[in-house]
């Protein structure tokens, strides 16, 4: 089992989530998330969208975290991305930040 996982992220929080300042309903939220994970299934690059959309700082550089051990992330943000192949992107992953999709790097 990895010690150490690369992702990327691309964020949407809603009004309410931890640390939001987003105006987007939680439902609205979902649904451009929901897009966002149609259009990457059909071909869209991940970084751009996440330059273009994710709620993140990271988002600058197209949602990129670099490596992160066990511990360091939130609970379901890190059991997504140690759960997934080298290169996958997660379904919809919830959060108390708001809604992510996660593409693994590393």
């Amino acid at each position: 089992m990895a010690d150490q996982v690369g992702a990327a992220h691309i964020l949407l929080m809603y009004a309410g989530s931890a640390r939001s300042t987003a105006t987007r309903s939680k439902e609205e939220a979902l649904q451009q998330i929901k897009g966002m994970k149609t259009e990457i299934d059909n071909g869209a690059d991940f970084g751009e969208l996440a330059q273009q959309h994710s709620d993140c700082p990271s988002g600058a550089s197209g949602g990129d975290l670099g490596t992160f051990g066990r511990g360091q992330m939130v609970p379901e943000f890190e059991q997504a991305a140690f759960n997934m192949e080298v290169g996958a992107t997660s379904d919809v992953v919830e959060t108390d930040f708001g809604y992510h999709l996660i593409q693994r790097t590393a």
